[in-house]
């Protein structure tokens, strides 16, 4: 079940047209069609193994899909290639762990992407990650490690990762299902923030009261 917010018509940043997935005999996504428009937001909500993951994860082909089109600001997802990889970091993408890199600062796994993938220098990569980790909290943590920060300050500086890529798009697995109770408001605070502020979003959560803002 998708439950979209109120916001005034804009031209679509995410199509879905008829996708299907199986996994062996279990038909995950039926026929699934929904648009997405700039600066929506999309919360998927549903039970256990309904299949909110595999589209969530389908719409960057982190999981590929057995038939239908995906498409992003009007250009369709290839299956692999330079082409996906394009496309495909031009959305953010939060999982439930956290996925950062262990062996590098918060600063550093923020500025990695910009400079790896974009080329951007590492002064200005520093520069906006600074931006960014103060936007989300935790710019006094910048020198830590992931594993001196707690889930939520870890689940922030993910959010400011993906936002350092500029993405169109972010995209939310479940970001506060390995948290403790009292670290997920401050990460729903900040996504609350983030469509305020206009970015288009697909969230995939239990969190009942983020999906009623």
């Amino acid at each position: 079940m998708t439950e979209p917010s109120s916001v005034p018509a804009t031209e679509p940043i995410v199509e879905i047209d008829h996708v299907d997935k199986h996994f062996g005999d279990l038909h995950v996504l039926q026929d699934i069609d929904l648009t997405i428009h700039r600066g929506e937001v999309v919360v998927v909500i549903g039970p256990s193994g309904s299949g909110k993951s595999t589209l969530c994860r389908a719409i960057n082909r982190l999981e590929p899909v057995d038939s239908g089109e995906i498409r992003l600001d009007g250009e369709t997802l290839p299956a692999e290639g330079k082409g996906l990889a394009k496309l495909r970091a031009e959305v953010g993408m939060v999982f439930q762990a956290f996925n950062l890199f262990a062996h590098k600062t918060v600063r550093e796994n923020v500025t990695l992407g910009p400079i790896k993938v974009k080329g951007v220098s590492k002064s200005d990569a520093d520069k906006r990650a600074m931006q960014l980790l103060e936007r989300v909290g935790v710019a006094n943590q910048a020198d830590k490690y992931p594993a001196q920060l707690s889930g939520g300050q870890q689940q922030r500086v993910a959010i400011a990762r993906a936002l350092a890529m500029e993405p169109k798009v972010m995209l939310f697995d479940e970001p506060t299902s390995a948290l403790d109770p009292e670290m997920i408001s401050e990460v729903l605070d900040t996504m609350v923030d983030l469509a305020e502020g206009g970015m288009t979003m697909v969230v995939v959560t239990h969190e009942m009261g983020f999906a009623r803002t």
